[in-house]
């Protein structure tokens, strides 16, 4: 790797527009890349780099050199990039200067390079992982517990590292588990006001309604969808996974056709990927749950890559809005 110095996306974002021209150079992963066409017919691409600390939107014309060595690359490359410290719209968007692509050979020989570009949760896997399986020891019904055991069986470590979406929310190595887990703690805290709503049932559902992004998504460094993914979605294939848990656990029909209906539904609209409307008490439950915390989840991390002067965070789709950055009083 070369040794000069290079600059993180924390610290790239905390450049000021006086800052501008300034020349700066880092390592980052090529999240997202989408051809455009200018109003003159010319060709660009609309960038998307980041590493662990967070990530920037960048313009790459058809007339720079690095279009080129992105278009060849793709997304989930690393490059080294170099730039000059740009503006748009008052939010940092860097002029490209120079990209190399870093290979995999060099990546493989820094392992500590590949953790510096990898965003990750900021709990600790581990603890979220043992906090899930207690939530799933403490099903009652012994064949829903079985059901939902037999699930994580199959997947297997995937669901532990696995993003919970590609940008939307909880979009980080281990991102599926802590927002999964942040669910159940929800779900424990608010059933309790909700007597209609089967405890173990809600928390079965809870567990296993975003199981199909195990298979739905794919990537070490920048997350895509699968084959699979595309065709098919992460609400059918996991609603495959747990009917075969459940025609395996010898789980009643009754519950094993709620609890595919509590995963079919959970994403609350067909037009936001949802296969059915939520009919029952269980799965309107488990829905308004997982809509909280994806956007809570959106909320955290604005929050937590959001430079020590930045009032407003970009606009961010999912929540339809720039987030005020500042707490209460400031």
């Amino acid at each position: 790797m070369p040794e000069t110095p290079l600059q993180s996306v924390r610290e790239l974002k905390g450049f000021e527009t006086r800052d501008t021209g300034l020349p700066f150079t880092s390592l980052l992963v090529v999240r997202k890349l989408q051809p455009k066409t200018a109003a003159n017919g010319n060709p660009f691409l609309s960038a998307e780099f980041g590493d662990r600390d967070g990530s920037f939107l960048c313009t790459v014309f058809g007339d720079s050199p690095a279009y080129e060595v992105l278009r060849t690359s793709g997304e989930g490359s690393v490059v080294r990039f170099e730039g000059k410290v740009d503006f748009y719209q008052g939010r940092f968007s860097p002029k490209p200067v120079r990209m190399v692509v870093v290979s995999e050979d060099e990546l493989t020989a820094q392992p500590d390079v590949i953790e510096s570009l990898v965003e990750i949760a900021p709990e600790d896997a581990a603890a979220l992982w043992a906090e899930l399986n207690g939530f799933v020891d403490a099903l009652k019904h012994d064949e829903l517990r079985m059901t939902v055991r037999m699930v994580f069986e199959e997947i297997g470590g995937n669901f532990r590292w696995s993003p919970a979406a590609v940008s939307m929310h909880h979009a980080y190595r281990h991102g599926l588990l802590e927002h999964t887990v942040h669910m159940a703690r929800a779900c424990q805290a608010l059933r309790p006001l909700y007597a209609e709503v089967d405890p173990d049932l809600a928390m079965a559902g809870v567990l296993l309604h975003d199981t199909g992004k195990t298979i739905e998504y794919e990537g070490t460094l920048a997350t895509k969808r699968s084959r699979r993914g595309i065709l098919q979605g992460h609400v059918v294939l996991g609603y495959q996974l747990v009917r075969k848990a459940g025609l395996k656990a010898k789980l009643d029909n009754d519950l094993l056709e709620r609890l595919e209906h509590i995963v079919l539904s959970h994403q609350g609209e067909p037009e936001w990927g949802a296969a059915v409307y939520a009919a029952t008490p269980e799965a309107v439950f488990v829905s308004m749950i997982d809509n909280l915390d994806a956007k809570m989840g959106m909320v955290q991390r604005l929050l937590r890559q959001a430079g020590d002067t930045d009032q407003f965070s970009e606009r961010h789709f999912g929540l339809n809005a720039q987030l005020l950055l500042s707490k209460p009083g400031k």
